[in-house]
């Protein structure tokens, strides 16, 4: 039962993280704790956080393109195979324990950290790239799963891979993020109400605060770049890392 004074306080979470997410991903740190806080189920915090999350990522999506920075044909193959890991994740997920991942991912951010902080390719320049768009697609499905299957730090994954990858400039690798983000969201809404775990009230509010919430975040990014990119993916990273280790070995 979901206290009704929840409504109102989580809608305004949703704000907050609407704005995390559309610049470096990792709105689900802040999302996730508060949801199982109001009361909602493992399953339910999952469905929920990618019901609000879907209206988010979609407003930061619209900001994004009508920049021009997000090109639809080279990127098509993967944004199909970013909605089909995504499908096979959140199925997955419905049937078994994800306590593993809470160890295995804090290694793959603080890689992405790293890579943030001392690569030199991590600015608005586009470089050259070391993946075309076909070669990109299966690390996109990859990342479409665990998108599906637990979410946090998804952004930063996509992001980082984009700029080392396929020579993305930050600014236009989060951009193109929200692209990928924005299919496995729709897929994982797809399945988590095919499967009951969703409720339903509670996200569409949650989604006005996150409308709210990703307008100003890409607006913001779209405005100071690199700038604020750089230390807010760094930032995401460490947080999610701490986090995910403390739940590890605390539980």
């Amino acid at each position: 039962m979901i206290d009704p004074l929840a409504y109102p306080i989580m809608t305004g979470v949703a704000v907050v993280s609407g704005f995390v997410d559309s610049i470096a991903g990792g709105g689900g740190l802040i999302m996730m704790p508060a949801l199982f806080f109001a009361g909602a189920a493992p399953l339910q915090a999952l469905g929920t956080n990618k019901l609000q999350s879907v209206f988010g990522t979609g407003v930061a999506l619209r900001n994004y393109w009508r920049s021009g920075l997000i090109e639809w044909r080279p990127n098509r193959l993967t944004v199909a195979l970013v909605f089909s890991g995504a499908v096979l994740g959140a199925l997955v997920v419905q049937l078994i324990q994800t306590r593993l991942l809470n160890l295995i991912i804090p290694v793959l951010l603080v890689a992405s950290a790293l890579y943030i902080l001392l690569s030199p390719r991590m600015s608005d320049e586009d470089a050259h790239h070391r993946a075309t768009s076909k070669g990109y697609a299966p690390i996109g499905s990859a990342i479409g799963f665990y998108d599906g299957f637990f979410g946090p730090g998804t952004g930063t994954f996509f992001s980082t891979t984009l700029v080392g990858l396929r020579g993305y400039g930050l600014t236009k690798a989060t951009a193109v993020t929200k692209l990928f983000n924005f299919s496995s969201n729709v897929a994982s809404v797809l399945l988590f109400a095919l499967g009951g775990h969703m409720l339903w009230l509670l996200g569409l509010c949650m989604a006005v605060g996150a409308m709210i919430g990703g307008w100003l975040g890409s607006h913001s990014a779209l405005k100071l770049g690199a700038r604020l990119i750089r230390p807010l993916l760094v930032t995401i990273s460490l947080a999610l890392t701490v986090k995910l280790l403390w739940g590890y070995f605390a539980g």
